[in-house]
C-alpha cells in the first residue's frame, strides 16, 4: 500500500465520522448560516477545535455552491480549507544545518517517543547518514532496551547507562562522542514524567545546559512526540513540554488508532509549530514526513 493508502487507512475512523457529519450539514437544498453553523459545530466536536473551525466555515461560506451540494463537492471545498489551516505547519526536518545535528526528543511517557525515535534513526539511515542514538530516558529500563532493538533494527549505535544514571551527562558523552567521530545525527531520548513537572523542567534544563557546553547551538531541535489518541489532551502536552523547554517542531504518531486525527489541525491554528512527522502504524516506514494537502484529503476521506 503506498503511503497516502496507510494515511487514509489510518485516518478512516477520523474520515468517517465526519463524512457522516458532513452529508448530514449539506444535505439541505442550499447553504445557508444554519448549515455553516452546524458546519462549525461538526468540526468542534472533531477535534478540529474553536479557532479553526470558525475559520473553515467561514472560507466555505465564501464559496458560491449551487442549489445541491454533492457530499464529494463539500468534502474538497473542506480539504483545501484544512490544508490552508495546515501548510504553514509543513515544514520538513533540515538536519544537515549543523554536524552533528542535535535532536532533543521529548514528550509525555507512552506516547510513542522511543519507537518514533528508532523509526526516525531507520529513515535518517536509509538516506545514508549517521546516526547516534542516545538512551537519556534513564529512569525506565524498559526504555533504555526498547532503544537498544530498535538501534539494532537501524544499524545504530545506542549509547546507554544503566537504569538511574545522570541522563544529562549522557548527554554531555554522547555529543563529545558525536563530534569526534564525525556522527551526522544525535537523537537524545529524555524521560516524559509530565506529572512530576519541577523534576521534569530541572532535568531537562540540565540537558540543554550540558549540551550547550559541547555545542552553543545544541540542541538544534526538540521534537515533541505526541499520541493522536489523546485527543484534547495532546493540547495540553504541547502547553506545557514549551514551558518545560522551547519545543521546535511536533510528531503526531499512532493517527492509526483514533477518531480524533483532527486534533493536529487544532495544534497547527493554536500553536503555529512545524509538524515534522507523522506516524500510522507500528512498521519502520509508517513514519513519515507530514503533507498537509495529502493529511487533509484523507482526513476527509478523499483520494490523494
Amino acid at each position: 500500500m503506498s503511503w497516502f493508502g496507510r494515511l487514509k487507512e489510518g485516518l478512516s475512523r477520523s474520515a468517517g465520522a465526519l463524512s457522516q457529519g458532513l452529508a448530514g450539514v449539506f444535505g439541505s437544498a442550499a447553504v445557508d448560516t444554519a448549515t455553516l453553523q452546524d458546519l462549525e459545530e461538526l468540526l468542534i466536536s472533531s477535534d478540529l477545535g474553536v479557532q479553526a473551525s470558525a475559520r473553515i466555515a467561514a472560507k466555505l461560506g465564501e464559496k458560491r455552491w449551487g442549489p445541491t451540494v454533492p457530499p464529494n463537492e463539500a468534502r474538497t471545498a473542506l480539504a483545501a480549507a484544512i490544508a490552508a489551516i495546515l501548510q504553514p505547519a509543513e515544514r520538513p526536518l533540515d538536519v544537515t544545518t549543523a554536524k552533528p545535528f542535535v535532536v532533543l526528543m521529548v514528550g509525555v511517557n507512552g506516547t510513542g517517543k522511543t519507537t518514533t525515535i528508532g523509526k526516525l534513526a531507520s529513515r535518517l539511515r536509509g538516506e545514508g547518514k549517521s546516526v547516534l542514538l542516545v538512551a537519556g530516558d534513564t529512569f525506565r529500563a524498559a526504555a533504555i532496551e526498547q532503544l537498544k532493538a530498535w538501534g539494532e533494527r537501524a544499524g545504530a549505535p545506542v549509547l546507554a547507562r544503566e537504569a538511574g544514571a545522570d541522563a544529562a551527562g549522557l548527554a554531555f558523552d554522547a555529543l563529545t562522542q558525536a563530534k569526534t567521530q564525525g556522527t551526522d545525527v544525535v537523537l537524545i531520548d529524555t524521560a516524559g514524567r509530565l506529572q512530576n513537572k519541577a523534576n521534569l523542567m530541572a532535568e531537562l534544563a540540565k540537558i540543554v545546559r550540558v549540551l550547550k557546553k559541547v555545542d552553543p547551538a545544541a540542541p538544534h531541535a526538540v521534537l515533541l512526540v505526541l499520541d493522536a489518541t489523546t485527543g484534547q489532551n495532546a493540547r495540553a502536552q504541547v502547553a506545557a513540554f514549551k514551558e518545560l523547554v522551547q519545543v521546535s517542531g511536533l510528531v503526531m504518531a499512532k493517527l492509526d488508532g483514533t477518531a480524533r486525527g483532527g486534533m493536529l489541525v487544532a495544534l497547527a491554528e493554536e500553536f503555529g509549530l512545524p509538524i515534522h512527522f507523522v506516524g500510522v502504524g507500528e512498521r519502520v516506514d509508517d513514519l513519515q514526513t507530514f503533507s498537509a494537502r495529502a493529511f487533509a484529503r484523507a482526513l476527509v476521506g478523499l483520494e490523494s
